[in-house]
């Protein structure tokens, strides 16, 4: 029987059908899984916290202001920035404590429970303390913020909702004890009806604590330099090192200038410095100034087309005025180059465009910045 419909080979789902396999729930019963749905639900978790950042970002005031006062105020008198919050919130305030250390401002986090067992030795006259709790009633920080503001610490009160300009708004417990309170403008967690676990609450609080980080550092003048002390180690740490730093090829250590008039031949020589050699020729004028580069793969076109070129001057097939990097720059600034141009060899230069050295794309490659 010529062209039959062939019927679909058992277990094989229709094209552009995925089938995952069952999963029993907690109630026991083992229930289908609907991947397009899923993905439906996992996109609308995303767009409720995308929301809620959008909400917290219309409603930044005046009391944003005076957050960041507090803290800029705390770290010039010398003091430290404490963070606490019980659960989601305090492993949270964890992370806004930890980006304020590493942004210049010396700060710690705090558990409020053991604050309370001896932990309120770590506070002293010149702290200022942030409380997160989403209700503004979590026992534990609103009995230490009460014991805080007694010992006169500024306390700056994170708490969920918009804050109310009506007449009949009743202040949370650790609103009436705060020195300014931030509000979150979240009402409800993503996920709608499904679940209670804070989500959009803890995603707000945590660009918050961004926010006020970053505006506290701008303010203080807090440089690229000042943050690549804090951040010696890791790929981080790597990326904010001075470009001189990590040179192996150095004007006149191991990397000759050679002079844009002699031929190719002779450039070739004059190039060749102790030890293994980069992979370009640096070119100047007689001013010591860098006109042009003269690549490994300048040197195979070259020959491919005709091996007589090489008595021709090299200024005259060299690569003229070359994409550099001023010798200011940081390894960030050489990564950025390798990735939106693929130059693998580049020319380091001084405000006169005088030569320092010679980037080789392979102690990126090495210190697994780029790949090859």
């Amino acid at each position: 029987m010529a062209n039959a419909p062939r019927a679909p080979l058992a277990g094989r789902a229709p094209v552009g059908v995925h089938l995952s396999p069952p999963v029993r729930g907690s109630d026991g019963i083992t229930h289908p899984v609907d991947t397009l749905e899923e993905l439906q639900f996992a996109r609308g978790i995303v767009r409720d916290e995308s929301d809620a950042l959008a909400h917290l970002a219309s409603i930044l005031g005046a009391d944003f202001t005076l957050a960041v006062d507090l803290i800029v105020a705390c770290a010039e008198a010398g003091g430290t920035l404490m963070v606490c919050g019980l659960g989601k919130s305090g492993l949270v305030g964890a992370k806004i404590s930890a980006t304020l250390a590493s942004l210049g401002i010396p700060s710690h986090s705090v558990h409020p429970s053991e604050a309370a067992h001896g932990d309120l030795g770590r506070f002293r006259h010149t702290d200022t303390v942030i409380c997160i709790s989403f209700s503004g009633e979590t026992d534990e920080v609103v009995a230490l913020a009460a014991t805080l503001k007694q010992d006169g610490l500024p306390i700056i009160a994170i708490v969920g909702g918009d804050k109310a300009n009506t007449p009949d708004h009743k202040p949370s417990s650790l609103e009436r004890l705060a020195t300014v309170t931030l509000h979150l403008g979240v009402r409800t967690e993503a996920g709608g009806p499904y679940f209670v676990a804070p989500t959009s609450s803890t995603t707000a609080t945590l660009a918050l604590g961004d926010a006020l980080a970053l505006a506290a550092a701008k303010r203080r003048n807090f440089t690229d330099e000042d943050f690549a002390r804090r951040h010696p180690g890791g790929a981080l740490g790597e990326l904010l090192r001075p470009i001189t730093e990590i040179l192996r090829y150095t004007v006149p250590k191991n990397l000759p200038l050679v002079p844009h008039t002699v031929s190719v031949s002779e450039a070739l020589a004059k190039g060749q410095g102790p030890g293994r050699r980069p992979g370009a020729i640096m070119l100047v004028d007689d001013k010591s100034h860098l006109v042009g580069i003269f690549t490994d793969g300048d040197l195979r076109r070259l020959v491919l087309r005709d091996r007589t070129e090489l008595s021709r001057p090299i200024g005259e097939v060299m690569t003229k005025a070359p994409r550099t990097l001023p010798d200011t720059a940081l390894v960030r600034d050489a990564v950025a180059m390798f990735r939106e141009f693929r130059q693998d060899e580049i020319p380091v230069v001084n405000s006169d465009n005088h030569p320092i050295g010679m980037l080789d794309v392979q102690d990126l490659i090495a210190m697994k910045l780029v790949r090859d």
